[in-house]
């Protein structure tokens, strides 16, 4: 009998096992294709890494999201071209923007812990659900009832998506004025000031898109 348990158990959680490394596959590869789309602003280009790394966080449990963004550096760090400008190697994360990919690391498990507490220690995620409208209701509201209704509904997503993008921010500066040899302030207004309007519209951007995802797979 208890064999026969083990085997129940071992042959139901396979498909689990599959889903999420498909799942962690996915999202590599999503971060490495929008890491390609480059523009040039300065020594430190404008990507949609960023967007990709917050929906992770906020769409994937902190196992799969910390796995995905592992992976990726890995990958990056062996010398698939999956980094900006289709760079790979480990020179591209011992130079100037280097610490903006430690930094993410850093960021998504900073950022899963928090998540991970809010959702298991408070009654957020059973509100949220509680708070969901119909189709109907949700289309009557006025634009600013939605933009308040996203914020209640999504504003701990959007925490952990500014805490992961200081984190990196931090780190990214730290590098870049070690390498460059310019001040943290310096450091600050050529490779973070320029970018932190972009970004916090790509977090918000990101819990959206991570919202609509969750509802299609529930």
């Amino acid at each position: 009998m208890e064999t026969t348990d083990v085997n129940t158990k071992a042959a139901a959680a396979t498909p689990s096992r599959t889903r999420s490394v498909a799942f962690v596959g996915l999202t590599i590869a999503i971060m490495a294709v929008l890491a390609w789309i480059t523009i040039p602003l300065g020594p430190v280009p404008f990507t949609l890494q960023m967007f990709a790394v917050t929906f992770a966080i906020v769409v994937l449990t902190p196992t799969q999201a910390m796995a995905s963004i592992a992976g990726y550096l890995l990958l990056g760090a062996v010398g698939l071209p999956v980094f900006s400008g289709m760079r790979g190697g480990f020179g591209v994360l011992a130079g100037p923007t280097g610490g903006f990919l430690w930094g993410y690391l850093i960021g998504v498990a900073a950022a899963v812990v928090l998540l991970h507490l809010v959702r298991t220690r408070t009654g957020w995620d059973a509100g949220r659900r509680e708070r969901a409208l119909d189709p109907a209701a949700a289309a009557a509201q006025t634009p600013a009832q939605r933009v308040g209704r996203f914020l209640r509904a999504s504003g701990v997503e959007v925490l952990a998506g500014v805490l992961f993008t200081a984190i990196a921010y931090a780190c990214g500066c730290v590098q870049y004025a070690a390498v460059a040899g310019v001040s943290l302030e310096a450091a600050f207004l050529v490779a973070c000031a320029p970018f932190i309007v972009v970004d916090a519209c790509k977090i918000v951007a990101a819990v959206a898109c991570a919202q609509a995802v969750r509802a299609a797979v529930r």
